[in-house]
């Protein structure tokens, strides 16, 4: 009976010992991963207007609730309610990108010469089909590639089209593959258009805007890319 007692207190000793420890090496319950930052970012106001919510400037549970929402939707980590400067950067591209309205290209960048052709603003992270300089579909958030897997700028031609490719390389699905310059592609992607840091050359599309990219564009059809994505 005594020895019981020993080993159960040397039992309860070590787990005493372990918790403590545990903190100490940075383990966290589980719970804690979840939990929201109580600290007003840079951004506060801004993200707070963008997100309707009351503009103070002030973290409240509320408002590190919605922010962290929508970083788990668009993959921004850490997801922890702070309102920084990559959860801004983000809504500040959204704003702009809603501004472009139905003249993707008031600027004329994409040549209106070529009957149809599929535009892509690497700046704006948008793209959009055009016939001369009649409107087709778009404009459309894209996700282009990151740095060091920059989408090529120029002009190309789609020269290859496979429905259901799955990409070798990178061992992962590319639903609606178009390829216009080498092995980069429009295609569907089963991710958020604005998560970091970006596809690896491709310009991924939502899975809808893919389908409907496929059924409008051909083999030889023109393809224009310009600008320059931010951090590249």
């Amino acid at each position: 009976m005594g020895d019981m007692r020993r080993r159960a207190g040397v039992a309860l000793g070590v787990a005493g010992l372990m918790a403590p420890l545990a903190l100490a090496l940075g383990a966290a319950p589980a719970a804690a991963a979840a939990s929201c930052t109580t600290q007003a970012g840079p951004y506060q106001k801004k993200v707070e207007k963008f997100l309707g919510r009351p503009v103070d400037g002030r973290q409240s549970a509320a408002d590190c609730k919605a922010v962290q929402a929508f970083q788990k939707k668009h993959g921004i980590t850490p997801a922890a309610g702070y309102a920084g400067s990559v959860t801004w950067g983000v809504m500040d591209l959204m704003n702009k990108q809603k501004a472009v309205g139905d003249k993707p290209n008031r600027d004329r960048k994409c040549p209106t010469n070529r009957g149809r052709i599929a535009c892509v603003n690497l700046t704006l992270q948008i793209s959009w089909i055009q016939d001369g300089s009649t409107l087709k579909y778009g404009p459309v958030p894209v996700r282009t590639g990151r740095n060091g897997s920059e989408t090529r700028t120029g002009a190309k031609k789609i020269t290859w089209r496979n429905i259901d490719h799955h990409s070798s390389l990178y061992d992962v699905a590319m639903p609606y593959a178009q390829f216009f310059d080498g092995g980069q592609a429009f295609h569907s992607a089963a991710v958020s258009m604005w998560n970091a840091p970006g596809s690896r050359g491709c310009v991924n599309l939502r899975p809808a805007d893919a389908k409907k990219y496929w059924s409008m564009l051909r083999n030889g059809d023109d393809v224009f890319v310009y600008g320059r994505k931010a951090g590249t």
